[in-house]
This record gives C-alpha cells, structure tokens and sequence, in this order.
C-alpha cells in the first residue's frame, strides 16, 4: 500500500509513473483469510440495507477476501446506504428494492420546507456505527471509502422528486438556489465527520480511487433533463464551489444526456477528473467513439478515469492517445496475476 499511494501520488500531482493509473482486479482461487458468511436474513433484498447490522458487517469483514487489488487498485468498504446518502440524512426514507434503495421525497410544499443536520437521523447514526466497526475490523486489511453522499439537484431530486424539481426550476429559480446553497454546506457537515473517520494514518481517502487527501466523487445524473444554460445556472456555482473545498475530486459523467455539459465541466478549474459512464445499452468506455471527449478532456488539463474490458481495447487507446495514456486511469479485470502483468506490460508508455 505504500507503493500504491507513493505512486498515486505522483499521478495526482502530475507526475510521470511510466503508464497510466491502472486499478486491476483480479479473482483468488481462494479467499486470502476464512471468514464465515453468516446466513442471509429474511427478505434481504440489497447490501445496503439497515435491516440487520451485524449481517452488514459480515459482508464488509468478507468483501475483499476473493480478489487480488494489483497496480492502483485499493481494497475497500464503505458505511453506504444508497446511492444517495445525503438524502437519507436529511430526511428521506429509503425503500429497498433488489439491489438498491430508492429515496422516498418528502419535500411537498417548497414554501415550509425544512430541512437540516439532525444528529438523531437513524441513517446517519448508522453510518457512523457501521463505519466504526468497519474501521475497526479491517485495520490492516482494507481501507473504508465515502459513503455515496450525492449533492447539488440530484439530493434535491432526491428530496422534491423529479417532475417537481423541474416544474421548480422554472417556477420557483430562488428556492431551488438556496436550496442547493444549504445542501451544499450540509453536505460538507457530513463529509468532515466522515474524512475524520475513514482517512488513513497518511491523511488519504478514498472514493473509486485512493487521493493523498480529501478526496471526493460529485455528479448530477439530473443534468440530462436539463440544458447547459440551466446546468451553468443551477450546477456549475455548485460544483465549483465543492471542488474548492476538497483536494482531489472527479466528476461522474454519466451517459450522453449529459455530453451537452462537456465544456462547463472543463470549465471549473479545480475539478481534477472526469469518470466517464457511457450509459446502458452504448459502446464501451474505452470505444472510439468517445475519444474525441477523453482528447478533449485532458486538453483542458484534467484527468480521464474510465473502465477497459479488454486488452485490445487498451491496446486501441495507446496506439490513439500515446504518451496521453498517462493522463487516464483505467480500471479492468483479468482472469490471472500473469493476465495482469501482461496488462501492465501493454499500459506501459514511452
């Protein structure tokens, strides 16, 4: 680990590490430490649910035992609840469904909305509880990254409701500014709690990659619905201003919805990186057709984290991007340490 973040570091900074970031997963052909599933509860639907805290932490102390984390990649857990954290915190209730949890609004009249840090919220209680005992259970073994706190429209979506949210942007534009100026400072009240607890004993984190300091994801999967005017109107102030507030940040870019907000995104300067999520049912990240956007990515002197489901899909992006490459991390699997070597081998740029 101490190589990892040796190196990680230098590409954060900019420096050269011969190749680009590379996070390989490889599966064991046996687990590295014996830990006994305890038997799944009764009608458990999602491994975020709240429904049964010992299960939960079963499945974090087991989480990494199957996998070798080779070149960039980092074992880690997470204290999540949903893909939308934040809202649960300040006051939505999750509704589990297979494999995730949908958010319930509960904002229904703008004008007597309230809503706040509450200390007794049992999401975040849970949190924290199950981030201590994660912590506790896995010194030295893996490192535990932020829950997905989600920000900006996609927490009031989240909140208000989609449809409503929209009808808002044009009836009611000073609401949804406060709004999103009170989520905002929310959300750094539960992010420094956080970074407190998950940092490791150099004063990095982690989310979807490992950062030498205060590392964040942000989005707004909401920005699909919307036009860049309203997107620079809404989203930018807010993302600019979140960027400032932490060390490392990428940006989930998710689906070509959202490609209309290209030139925004490049235009926030703290923003690091760009995660590009093609959407489901497109070519892959590492297709063709979305060089022109990873080339201009990195024009604007940011960083490109994207998935590569094979080697000549990674041998394709060095013949195109050449010593470019070393601005990418690039996340793949492979079926054996040799696979994985021979991975490396082929990220290597001159």
């Amino acid at each position: 680990m101490d190589a990892v973040r040796e190196r990680l570091t230098t590409w954060w900074q900019g420096g050269d590490i011969g190749r680009p970031a590379m996070q390989i997963c490889v599966p064991r052909t046996a687990p590295v430490e014996n830990v006994p599933a305890l038997p799944e509860p009764k009608g458990w639907l999602t491994a975020y649910s709240t429904s049964d805290f010992a299960y939960r932490v079963n499945l974090a102390a087991r989480a990494c035992l199957q996998t070798h984390y080779l070149a960039e990649a980092v074992p880690t857990v997470s204290p999540d609840l949903a893909p939308n954290c934040l809202a649960l915190y300040l006051g939505c209730k999750g509704v589990e469904q297979p494999g995730t949890v949908w958010c319930k609004p509960f904002v229904r009249d703008p004008d007597r909305a309230a809503f706040g840090y509450d200390p007794e919220n049992f999401y975040w209680n849970f949190s924290l509880r199950l981030a201590r005992e994660q912590a506790r259970i896995g010194r030295g073994k893996f490192l535990l990254h932020f829950p997905d706190l989600v920000e900006g429209l996609d927490t009031l979506a989240a909140m208000r409701g989609v449809e409503a949210l929209l009808s808002d942007l044009i009836e009611r534009p000073e609401w949804v500014q406060r709004s999103l100026r009170r989520i905002g400072d929310l959300y750094f009240r539960y992010y420094d709690v956080l970074y407190d607890l998950l940092r490791d004993e150099v004063g990095g984190s982690a989310f979807w990659c490992w950062a030498p300091g205060r590392m964040s994801k942000f989005q707004c999967d909401f920005s699909a619905m919307i036009s860049p005017a309203m997107f620079k109107e809404f989203m930018v102030p807010v993302l600019t201003e979140m960027c400032e507030r932490v060390s490392y940040c990428m940006y989930h870019w998710d689906g070509p919805g959202a490609i209309g907000h290209h030139d925004l995104l490049l235009s926030i300067p703290r923003l690091r990186m760009i995660q590009w999520t093609p959407g489901a049912g497109r070519e892959l990240s590492e297709d063709r057709r979305w060089w022109p956007l990873h080339h201009k990515t990195i024009d604007a002197g940011k960083k490109v984290f994207i998935a590569c489901h094979s080697l000549e899909g990674l041998r394709a992006l060095k013949r195109e991007f050449g010593s470019r490459l070393k601005q990418f991390l690039i996340g793949m699997t492979a079926e054996s340490v040799p696979q994985a070597a021979e991975i490396l081998r082929v990220a290597e740029c001159d």
